[in-house]
Parts: C-alpha cells; structure tokens; sequence
C-alpha cells in the first residue's frame, strides 16, 4: 500500500508539473491608454480592436470609466450583416431585442439614471427573424454628465492582445460583452476620435466581468501624465514590468487596501482614515467613504477635509508667495523666484493618506502640485462643497505614473505610489508586438 500510495502522488506531482509546464504562455491582456488634453479637462482613453476588416483589425478609442454600467459607442444595429451590408466607416452590430431576457436584466440591474433621461420605450424598426424591436437603454455622457441616446442594446465583439507583462503577443484575446450603439450626439464633447465609453467597473455589464480563465478577475491601471506618450492596462495576473527596470516587477511595489461596495453603484471605493502632512494629522470622520474616479481630474474633498489640508499645506510651504486661485483651485502660489526644483516636481512636503491597517499611499509633489503658468502652481486638490458626498473623490491627476490595481476576485484595492521615484513612469511599457512562444 505505502508503494501504491508513493506512485500515486508521484504521479499526481508529474501531472501539476506537465500542466504548468504546458500552461498558456500569457498571463494578462494589454491595452493602450491614451491621455486627451484637447477638451474641457483631461480625460483618458483605451485602444481596443472591434472588427476585423480586410485582413486587418479597425481599432475604436474609449473613454475609461470605471463606474459605468455598461459598455457604449459608436456603432449601428443590423440583424441581417450579410458581407457589405455594414459601411466601411461603421461598427456594426447584431441587436438585442426588447423581447430577450438580456433586455429586461441589463435595464432592471443598471442602477444610476440621470433624473433628466426620459423613459425608456422599445422600438418597433427592425423586423425580420422574430426580432420585432429594439431595446432602447439611456446613456449618461461622464464628460458632461447629461443624458444621452438612446443608446440600441447590442452583442459586441472585442479583441484585445495577450501579454505575459513583459511582452505584448501578436495573438487577441477575443470577448464578447454585451453593449450599446450611442448617437453621436452622445459623444460630442468628447476628444477628437474617441467615440465611446469603456465599463470598467464591477457591474456584470462591464468588461472585466467578460474575460475568463486563465485571466483573473484584476483591472492594474496605470496612467500616463503626457498625452505625447501611451500608458497601459492590464487585465489578469503579474507580472508586470516597465523599461528600463526589465526584472523588477510592478508588484512588488504595491501596498493594499480592503475595495469597499456602495449601493447603487458600481464604483470603486475604499477607507481613508485620515490625510498627514508633515507629521500633522487631518481629522477626517470615521464613517468618510472614499470614491476612486477616472473621470474626475483632481481629487476633489468636502469642505471640511479640503479646509484642514490647505491649513496645513499652506504652514509648511510658507517660503513661496501667495497667487490668485485658478479655477478649479483654491491654493495656488507664485513660482516665479522659486530656485528649488528637482527631477520629480516642487521640493514641498509629501501628503500621506492614511488607510486601513496603517497604509500610505503618498502622493507626491507630482501629483499634489499642478502648474497652471509659467508663474503659478496650485495644490491640485479640489473643495467640493459643504455637503459633497462622497466626502472625498481621488481623480485621474492623483493616479498619473501611479501603478494601481483594482483586485476584482479579492476586493483589494492596491496602489505604488508615484513610479518617478524608482525611475521608471506609466509611459514606459514596451508594446512592441511579439510572436506567442
């Protein structure tokens, strides 16, 4: 028996090994990210593969948002695509019809609607094949935050390309999530050829929620702080390496915090227990929610929290004179005689958030201090008013050359700090495309 038993696991061992030896050669997805500079405030975009034309992918740009409900752009519904049906400058899609249990569940489980979006109702403008309407959804234009559409229920095609953190594979990765063809007046404040928003969020219409195995459930974001150079996203498992640090992976950067879930949302949010700034303590209440943004562009805090934290920066940057605010700011300060720059912006003191289990995340003067002029900076923290809630939302500016991961599976929320420290910036990945091994 104790001979039986020694050949069973011995064969069992040889098994794991022949099945990690033979496992898929990819680890993740990669994507392009995008800064867009040329609208009202920054904004970021991924680069995502949707039809396969002529013998060569047509690439779409969407907006990432990572509290959408749903996935949406520009694209047409036609049940009968029979080859030179869609236009050569279209997407074109198959529709959902009002009469399929998709319909119902994606209406019934969206949950935030703008109070200026007008009822829902189906169409009847597409006959034929037992589809005899539409399902017509309301969508919500971040940018603006005004009601666009409607929006056309659709089954969508996405290709995205395979990576092992280190390279990117010329093989896709191929998903299938459902989404919606927008009106294009529903993008019109958008940047110049992006013509769509990308879900990221934690709803089942997202698209984190429509990659499977061997791809876990983790969104890692990290975004570029020029628009003249491409950040990028990963979706899966580590490793995750920039140039020119080829053997350091971004993992062993991170420090993590418990995700928190809010009703009626499908954000992000975590537990800031308090903001320190040079060894002083800004009181935040116990009961403070926390929202993660990728479309607000500066962290933005309630009237309290933003009074506490411009007190005390302004102690501890004495020595540079007052300026007039910029809008949207209401710190700023005259950098004309300021001899005391170095390679990762202004030498003022790091603020320390301060989360659960003692955590930090430091934001440093990179992403605390924005220059508005040649002549003025301005604390780039944003006073949302007496009764904002959240009490405090940390926007895109705040993230730039931070290297975050959004643990879908674990309910983490992990996060580097600035990456100009170890030498290295979210614009550093290599994309240059390789053979799968």
């Amino acid at each position: 028996m104790l001979k039986l038993l020694v050949i069973i696991l011995a064969f069992i061992s040889h098994e794991h090994e022949a099945i990690a030896q033979y496992g898929p050669p990819y680890s993740s997805v990669v994507i392009p990210v995008t800064k867009h500079t040329d609208v009202a405030k920054p904004v970021y975009s991924v680069e995502i593969m949707t039809s396969f034309v002529n013998m060569q992918f047509k690439t779409e740009n969407f907006l990432i948002d990572i509290d959408a409900p749903f996935i949406w752009h520009d694209c047409i519904v036609y049940w009968d695509m029979y080859p030179g049906k869609c236009p050569d400058d279209k997407f074109c899609h198959y529709p959902i019809s009002c009469e399929d249990q998709t319909c119902t569940w994606v209406r019934t489980d969206y949950s935030y609607r703008n109070p200026l979006c007008s009822p829902e109702t189906n169409r009847s403008n597409l006959p034929g094949y037992g589809v005899d309407c539409t399902c017509p959804l309301n969508v919500v234009n971040p940018v603006t935050g005004t009601c666009g559409g409607p929006a056309l229920l659709s089954e969508n095609i996405f290709n995205v390309h395979k990576s092992n953190g280190r390279n990117v594979f010329n093989w896709t990765y191929i998903s299938y999530p459902i989404g919606a063809c927008a009106p294009s007046s529903s993008y019109a404040s958008f940047p110049a050829n992006v013509t769509g928003v990308m879900a990221f969020s934690t709803s089942l219409y997202a698209l984190p929620e429509h990659f499977y195995q061997p791809l876990k459930k983790s969104l890692s974001l990290c975004l570029p702080s020029t628009s003249s150079s491409r950040g990028v996203m990963f979706f899966g498992t580590g490793p995750y390496y920039l140039l020119p640090h080829s053997n350091v992976d971004l993992m062993s950067y991170l420090s993590y915090t418990p995700l928190l879930k809010q009703p009626d949302s499908f954000g992000y949010f975590i537990h800031v227990k308090s903001i320190v700034i040079k060894t002083r303590y800004i009181k935040i209440p116990s009961n403070t929610i926390t929202k993660l943004s990728t479309i607000d562009s500066y962290t933005t805090l309630r009237t309290d929290i933003y009074n506490g934290v411009v007190q005390r920066f302004s102690k501890v940057t004495r020595r540079f004179k007052p300026a007039e605010p910029v809008a949207p700011f209401g710190y700023c300060f005259s950098t004309s005689n300021n001899n005391d720059r170095r390679h990762v912006g202004f030498k003022v003191p790091d603020i320390d958030f301060v989360l659960i289990g003692r955590k930090k995340w430091t934001v440093s003067t990179s992403n605390s201090i924005k220059q508005v002029t040649k002549d003025v900076a301005c604390l780039a923290f944003v006073d949302g008013g007496e009764t904002s809630e959240p009490a405090i939302v940390i926007g895109t500016f705040m993230f730039e050359d931070n290297f975050v991961v959004f643990d879908i599976e674990n309910s983490t929320f992990g996060f580097s700090s600035s990456l100009l420290h170890k030498h290295t910036s979210c614009s550093n990945f290599n994309f240059t495309l390789t053979h799968l091994p």
